[in-house]
Parts: structure tokens; sequence; C-alpha cells
């Protein structure tokens, strides 16, 4: 006797059950996906500095030395309290004098910043002149840009200095193994080449990181595969736009005659001198002129 049809499955329906997720696995998968999407938020959360922080997270991040990113969200924070003119911004002033010295450049470098947005600061002013002989280029302009603020000019060699191109030089004799193109745009601290030092070196053999000391771009770099000798030149970074910026408003106000070769470059129409900066070349220039024939 024959099998009855109707009893047996049909062949579809019995490979659709086969490949089919159990609710524990669809739960699982979701569970992943999830995940997935939530760490770049978290990630996101907890290094935005605009996220709001309350008086007693503001006293937590300060002091947090293991998070030098939670120290500087604070400071930001700080200095936008300070801006605002509240007046709960001074119970953190002695923390901003002390992190002037703090080991970390970006902390110092942020702090110089928010010191110069209130120049009756108890200690501010004599910490921003200790900051002039800081040993990254970028917290001795900001604090040298914050001392226009107090009507300190102390700091103005340090200000033409923004202007300048950071010539970028190779601590060891080696090789070229990877850079950067001219024109690339970089941030302070980015990475412009790597340099396989030669075999007969202090150290021996090994890969050294070549990072740019300010914001800006590559005007010009060493080639991949280029020789190059202890004390060589390996790249010269331009300026960034915003520091230029900055730098000829602060001069506009204590720039001297000695300053204006360093300045005119900055005045003439050229793909990589914005309008704005252009402008504001020209009236630094004029500022100046008029300042020393009163």
């Amino acid at each position: 006797m024959s099998a009855n049809p109707q009893l047996a499955p049909p062949a579809d329906a019995t490979e659709k059950r086969k490949h089919s997720m159990s609710r524990m696995q669809k739960l699982l998968f979701f569970l992943t996906a999830w995940l997935i999407c939530l760490m770049p938020f978290l990630f996101w959360w907890n290094t935005w500095f605009g996220r709001h922080l309350s008086d007693r997270q503001l006293t937590e991040y300060l002091t947090d030395a293991k998070k030098p990113r939670h120290v500087q969200q604070a400071l930001v924070q700080v200095g936008e309290r300070i801006t605002t003119h509240e007046v709960t911004a001074t119970q953190w002033y002695p923390d901003l004098v002390r992190l002037a010295a703090d080991p970390v450049e970006e902390v110092r470098n942020t702090d110089a910043w928010v010191m110069g947005q209130d120049a009756s600061g108890a200690g501010f002013h004599e910490a921003l002149l200790k900051m002039l002989t800081d040993s990254s280029p970028m917290v001795r302009g900001n604090a040298a840009l914050s001392l226009v603020r107090f009507g300190d000019a102390s700091g103005r060699p340090q200000i033409v200095a923004l202007l300048q191109p950071a010539h970028i030089i190779s601590p060891e004799s080696g090789h070229i193994v990877d850079a950067d193109k001219p024109g690339t745009a970089i941030h302070q601290g980015g990475l412009v080449a790597k340099i396989a030092t030669a075999a007969g070196s202090a150290q021996g053999p090994q890969t050294i990181e070549i990072r740019s000391p300010i914001p800006g771009r590559i005007r010009s770099i060493a080639g991949a595969g280029a020789n190059i000798a202890v004390g060589a030149e390996v790249a010269v970074v331009d300026p960034a736009t915003e520091q230029v910026w900055e730098a000829l408003r602060a001069l506009y106000l204590v720039g001297q005659s000695d300053d204006l070769p360093a300045i005119r470059p900055y005045e003439r129409e050229t793909p990589d001198v914005s309008n704005d900066v252009r402008r504001q070349a020209v009236e630094t220039e004029k500022a100046i002129r008029e300042r020393t024939q009163r």
C-alpha cells in the first residue's frame, strides 16, 4: 500500500525550516547589531567636548590625570563659563594655574587658551608668562595670544612664529619608508613620514615616526625611498588658516615694523591664502604703520 502523500511535509517546507533562524539566534543577531551601533555612540559620547558637565564632574575631570581628554573637556567648559561671565567659574581658577605645568601638551595648549578668557584671573598672567618658554610651539603661541588680552606684548616673537612654516628635521639617519604627499592637510601631532634608521645608529635599526608640531598643510616633503641624514629637513608644513588669522589679529594690536616681512606673504592673492586672512594681513600692516608713525 502506497504512503499517503498528505502525511509527508513538502520538500520546500523542510528546506525552509532547516535554514530559518531560531528565536535565540534572532535575539543574538539583533543584540550584536545593537552593540555594533552602540559602541561608536559611547565612544563619541565620552569624547565629545559639548556634553554638559556638572560642577562635580568638572572638578573630577580637571584632576583626572589618567585621561587627558577628560581634562581638556573640562577646560573647554570652564572656558565657556568664563566667556558667559558665570561667577562659578572662579572656583576652578587654581586648577587652571596648576595645569599650566601639566605633562600633556594638549592639556597645556587648551589651558593657555582658557586662561586668556579672563585677564583678571588670579595667577593667570604669571602662569602664561612661564608658558612662553614651553617646549611646544603651539603652547608658546597660545600663551602669547592670551597675554595680548592682558595688554602684555611679551609674547610678540612667539606670535610672529605662528606665521612661519614648521621645518621638520630628522632626528636620525636612514631612509624614508612612508610619507604623506605635498598639499595634505595635517593636524598637530599628525604623522608626516616614517624613517627606517641605519643599522649603525645608536639604538640599532628601528622605524621612527615623524610628526608635525603644528596643524596645517604639507608644503614639501622627502619622498618614500629617499635617504635622509640626521638633522636634514624631512618636511615643511605651512600653518593652518585659523592659526594665521589669530596671529594676525594679535599683531594688529601689538605688532611692530620688524614683523612686516612675516605678515606680507599673507597679503598676496594666492589659492593658499583665504580672503579673510588676506584682508586681516592688510589691516594688520596698516595698523602697524600707523602705530609706528605715531
